[in-house]
């Protein structure tokens, strides 16, 4: 069920944009139709969570872990729990808030419009979902490059000012994140000889408090800046202004829920 909440918009996204041809509605209604869906799929494990069990709190409501490149200890492990469960159904209503509000305002390139618009928010429910971090990492940059082309193609007057701005903000502190995963991945590797990115695993690592600060600050960076945080804020009033409606709804309603979820799940 996890991994279908991250490939219904994923794979719904080529087909809104192929559909195209024959009808600009066709894009809208595809998206509608895959967001509903995963609203309705996340609103039913939300009903059977809060069905009385008799058994012991599990520490998630549901978890998938299937290895993915074994060589470099990469594997799709996904979990959730509450509050990946509340987000995950803010993005199903959001997303659909989004296409609507496109629904008249957009009127070029309507199929790659949808395209981007689904593919956020998959990106946003691979973030949400996502236990290790080089999968967290990939989701991670997977809604920054589509939200890139909402603002800078559909955007207002300064609209490939504040794409430029917005890519270049958010891409500095995924570097910084980056850094920061590799880096714990190693220490754990050294101490262990296994080479895993497994979040939960690579919370048993020793660690200097020195280092710990530092690989802190690496995570911290990219959250702050996705939140945003004062001083890393400047990019938010130019995308805000300039983003097209539906992609403004995006941008505040899920993308900077991205950063205070990571400070909360990771920092």
């Amino acid at each position: 069920m996890l991994i279908w909440l991250i490939l219904i918009p994923l794979l719904a996204g080529p087909l809104a944009w192929l559909s195209e041809r024959r009808g600009a509605h066709w894009p809208r209604l595809i998206s509608v139709g895959a967001l509903a869906l995963d609203l309705t799929l996340t609103l039913g494990i939300w009903t059977r969570y809060g069905e009385p069990s008799g058994l012991p709190p599990q520490p998630w409501i549901s978890a998938l872990m299937v290895p993915w490149i074994p060589r470099w200890g990469i594997s799709i492990h996904l979990g959730m729990d509450g509050i990946s469960l509340l987000l995950i159904a803010l993005s199903g209503l959001l997303g659909i808030m989004a296409v609507l509000a496109s629904w008249t305002d957009i009127r070029e390139r309507v199929g790659f419009f949808y395209l981007n618009v689904l593919w956020v928010i998959a990106g946003v429910i691979g973030v949400f979902l996502a236990l290790d971090l080089f999968l967290f990492f990939v989701f991670w940059e997977v809604m920054l490059v589509p939200m890139y082309f909402l603002i800078n193609i559909w955007g207002h007057e300064h609209r490939t000012y504040a794409a430029i701005k917005f890519f270049l903000f958010t891409q500095a502190g995924s570097l910084l994140l980056l850094i920061a995963i590799v880096t714990l991945a190693v220490i754990h590797a050294r101490q262990t000889t296994v080479l895993t990115f497994d979040y939960e695993t690579l919370l048993t690592t020793r660690l200097d408090p020195t280092v710990a600060m530092w690989l802190m600050l690496g995570f911290f960076a990219a959250f702050a800046v996705k939140l945003p945080v004062v001083p890393f804020h400047t990019w938010l009033p130019d995308a805000h202004t300039e983003a097209p409606t539906g992609g403004s709804v995006l941008l505040a309603g899920l993308l900077l829920k991205t950063g205070a979820y990571g400070l909360l799940r990771f920092t």
